[in-house]
């Protein structure tokens, strides 16, 4: 499948800004079933100061908000490639060693909450394909879909706790009670294209475990399957905090809104 996507994060800021670094993790991966064709990213009030590859293989840009700039835009546009890989990345890459992704974070510590659903699910250690779908269920009927009830620094046992949340909420919990049985897991950050819709108003987010003989596996916990060629990948890392799409520091400017449009859609081969 061909995946045309447009991306366009703008921050106004009341007052301007004096200084401002942003780290961008907007260029999707070269994966397995993943190939990107093109990828293009500019920007309003900023400039790129350099790009490296972080420790999890994602593509990192490091911008400056240039001084006295009110509004800063980031436009990404481009062509990925994708196949149905019934959510298989395989082996492990990267700079991480594998057991990095057993030890918890503050983001997704389980709490009694998070153990209580651990608690619900049949644990078979010779099927734990079988065993994480169905803890992927349990989470879903224990954290209801919705929003407003969470932000980026909300972590999985507060998420639990409250039984509402959103596509990053629920990817925390998974993972932090994936951990829990020995198994790696992480965050993957990207975009879905939708069935009923072009636009959207933000990106996506599932988990993956490191499930032996297979490697990498998708668990889109929101939705309730393995993600298929519809999804694309951004970035990975041990939890929302390593993988944001955009995250930084700015001095001057402190109150700010922020306003995202994403379009996402199969593109024709031969256009």
């Amino acid at each position: 499948m061909r995946l045309a996507v447009r991306h366009t994060t703008r921050y106004h800021f009341r007052s301007p800004v004096a200084h401002g670094l942003q780290r961008l993790r907007l260029t999707p991966k070269e994966t397995q079933g993943q190939r990107v064709v093109d990828w293009r990213m500019s920007f309003e009030g900023a400039k790129e100061e350099l790009s490296y590859d972080d420790q999890n293989c994602n593509h990192v840009t490091l911008v400056s908000i240039l001084p006295g700039t009110s509004d800063f835009v980031i436009h990404c546009e481009g062509t990925v490639e994708t196949s149905d890989q019934v959510g298989v990345i395989g082996r492990h890459a990267g700079h991480m060693p594998l057991w990095a992704f057993v030890n918890q974070t503050a983001l997704t510590r389980p709490g009694p909450r998070m153990r209580a659903i651990l608690s619900s699910v049949t644990v078979d250690r010779e099927n734990s394909i079988g065993t994480l779908h169905g803890l992927s269920a349990a989470i879903l009927d224990s954290v209801g879909y919705e929003t407003g009830h969470t932000h980026v620094g909300t972590s999985a046992e507060e998420a639990a706790a409250l039984g509402h949340g959103v596509c990053q909420d629920h990817s925390q919990i998974f993972i932090g009670l994936v951990r829990m049985l020995g198994i790696p897991a992480r965050y993957v950050s990207g975009y879905l294209m939708m069935d009923d819709r072009v636009g959207q108003e933000a990106t996506h987010a599932w988990a993956e475990a490191c499930i032996d003989g297979l490697g990498w596996v998708g668990f889109d916990i929101s939705n309730g399957i393995s993600p298929d060629a519809r999804y694309v990948r951004i970035a990975t890392g041990r939890d929302y905090a390593e993988a944001a799409p955009v995250n930084g520091i700015t001095f001057g400017g402190a109150e700010q809104s922020l306003h995202i449009e994403i379009a996402v859609e199969q593109q024709s081969v031969e256009q």
